[in-house]
């Protein structure tokens, strides 16, 4: 099993219905947040493309975060979904500065906080909330090792890109372009 998110970029309007969904679902304090959307323009006048994504940790297989943690909070739960064991957190930020995707935040009770791919959702079978409230359905969740995953069947028909490759992370967030 090898959860995976996969985001469509031509679908994406921008709305931050993820953001507030996750915020909501997961306490996430005011002020901070485990996942965002960005505007990337690419070009030269006129000939100019925008992409607009949702952004949050991108669960890597080779996860610098998981590696440099000195306590072992940050961690890989079954099905590669990292996640950070709050009592074991000692705030050092030691994952927030290796992680290439600044998906990580310091909690205000001291601790590091992130995307978990409602972790807590997922085991009981449901989808990310981020995923479930999306008005135009742009995100797919699932299994990559199950070729019948709404995350596999869209990834084999599609185009796709990881953001920042070269740091060589393996990211399971990809961007359908």
């Amino acid at each position: 099993m090898r959860y995976a998110m996969a985001i469509d970029t031509k679908k994406c309007v921008g709305c931050s219905d993820c953001v507030v969904a996750c915020q909501t679902e997961n306490n996430v304090p005011i002020g901070y947040c485990r996942d965002w959307v960005v505007e990337v323009m690419d070009g030269t006048y006129p000939q100019l493309e925008m992409e607009i994504r949702s952004e949050r940790c991108n669960h890597c297989d080779n996860s610098p975060c998981v590696r440099c943690c000195p306590t072992g909070a940050s961690h890989y739960e079954p099905g590669g979904i990292v996640t950070v064991t709050h009592e074991d957190c000692i705030g050092c930020s030691a994952c927030i500065e290796s992680c290439p995707y600044d998906a990580r935040y310091t909690h205000p009770d001291g601790y590091v906080d992130k995307c978990t791919f409602c972790l807590h959702r997922v085991e009981k079978g449901q989808q990310p909330a981020c995923v479930s409230v999306c008005p135009t359905k742009c995100m797919y969740f699932g299994d990559l090792d199950n070729p019948n995953s709404d995350v596999s069947k869209i990834m084999k028909n599609r185009k796709w890109k990881v953001l920042a490759p070269e740091a060589g992370t393996n990211p399971q967030v990809y961007y359908l372009i």
